[in-house]
């Protein structure tokens, strides 16, 4: 359920499922219907089970360093439908909203798309009525059969793979990686994150087959860390970029970070702009993102992990941070995450659980979680907001995470 969404939909009389329905056919047809909005942009495409955000807030920051307009069509949204389409930090307003409404209908598409699909032809039509200088699309689930992957990018970019999703992307790593290895287009670069030795195979295979440059992390560039900064190094290219110093915390996010910039040297390239190291150092340092390790105000963090690979970030994270506070942790998890995972790594370092329902059909009961917790110090709340609004003294450190839906839900009742 995105927030809002129902709300142009009646307006216009445009229905669409919430259902999940994997294949590109539908977005094809009604693209096709609305001119194909999708051939008239310059696009970095990205998918991956984790950092797919942080990689594009980094690109972004860069762009706007450099001077570019950049467009962004992300999920899910922070508070409503409309942050989830962007340009320069800009939500699409509801009178613009309403115009792509009106077309799609015009256009007989009632019924015919999903919402994920209905929402992606919504932002293909207004980035292309807008024309920023290039968008940084973000898949929804998978890549190769996901709604968006009807862009020719400038680069496509895939931070991390681990298993989520199973019901639709198979069960193994390699089967995930298949499906986001789908985004990779003829004679077109790629970027990947470090990755084990049989998903960098599946994305080598796809490589060779669509005559792709593929440059891996770790092997093709690397993050060096000196004296509390970092150093991007791409030797093939003879690129050094020292003082790095990201507000983005965590290890995971220097690894997003060298990605961002291998993936915005093939923008740079595209736009035949001069590689400035300075825009470059200030676009990273000064990138930050909603609900990724974001500090709400003194000692009380939003968090948007959501699964065991994303979890673990976090928990590194609070153990390089925060190793001597009480750590206590909000929690709203979606019934199809693996739960038990999930909790035992935040057991790792939680003091404290307060488990909160999310109002979504796809939620686990808070009772459910706090009957599956093996914390000492337990209980559900009814009302997080309310909850929140306690001082936290200065030995202990709040996190609520678990979920974006739940973050954003937070975020529409705060005061």
């Amino acid at each position: 359920m995105i927030p809002l969404l129902e709300v142009y939909k009646e307006r216009w009389q445009v229905e669409s499922e919430q259902a999940i329905k994997p294949g590109l056919e539908a977005i094809e047809f009604a693209l096709r219907k609305l001119g194909e909005p999708q051939k008239k942009l310059n696009a970095v495409h990205l998918a991956g089970t984790n950092g797919k955000g942080s990689t594009l807030a980094f690109i972004e920051g860069m762009a706007r360093e450099y001077g570019l307009s950049v467009g962004k069509f992300m999920s899910p949204c922070i508070v409503d439908v409309h942050d989830q389409i962007q340009i320069d930090g800009r939500p699409i307003t509801n009178e613009q909203m309403d115009r792509m409404f009106q077309q799609l209908a015009k256009a007989g598409l009632s019924g015919k798309l999903t919402d994920f699909e209905l929402l992606t032809a919504v932002a293909l039509l207004y980035f292309a009525e807008q024309s920023p200088d290039f968008v940084l699309i973000e898949a929804g689930m998978g890549g190769r059969e996901d709604s968006t992957n009807v862009v020719t990018p400038i680069v496509s970019v895939v931070p991390s793979i681990a298993l989520e999703h199973t019901n639709f992307l198979g069960n193994t790593l390699t089967s995930i990686a298949y499906h986001k290895a789908g985004i990779l287009k003829e004679n077109r670069p790629a970027v990947i994150g470090d990755m084990t030795e049989e998903v960098t195979e599946v994305f080598e295979k796809e490589a060779i087959q669509k005559n792709v440059l593929l440059s891996k992390f770790g092997k093709d560039f690397f993050v060096t860390k000196l004296d509390g900064t970092e150093t991007y190094e791409y030797p093939l290219q003879q690129i050094t970029i020292s003082d790095l110093q990201r507000q983005l915390l965590g290890k995971h996010q220097g690894h997003n970070m060298v990605l961002a910039i291998t993936a915005f040297l093939e923008v740079i390239k595209k736009f035949e702009l001069l590689l400035d190291v300075q825009k470059i150092r200030n676009g990273v340092n000064n990138a930050t993102l909603a609900g990724r390790f974001e500090q709400i105000r003194p000692n009380l963090y939003f968090d948007g992990a959501h699964n065991p690979a994303s979890i673990q970030s976090l928990v590194d994270t609070v153990k390089e941070n925060f190793p001597n506070k009480r750590i206590e942790f909000i929690i709203g998890l979606l019934a199809d995450k693996d739960i038990k995972t999930i909790l035992q790594l935040l057991e790792e370092v939680g003091d404290a659980f307060y488990f909160a329902n999310i109002h979504n059909e796809r939620a686990m009961q808070a009772m459910t979680l706090y009957e599956l917790s093996q914390a000492k110090e337990k209980q559900i709340i009814d009302d997080v907001n309310e909850f929140l609004q306690g001082l936290v003294k200065g030995d202990t450190v709040r996190i609520v995470t678990g979920s974006l839906y739940l973050l954003s839900e937070i975020r529409r009742n705060m005061h």
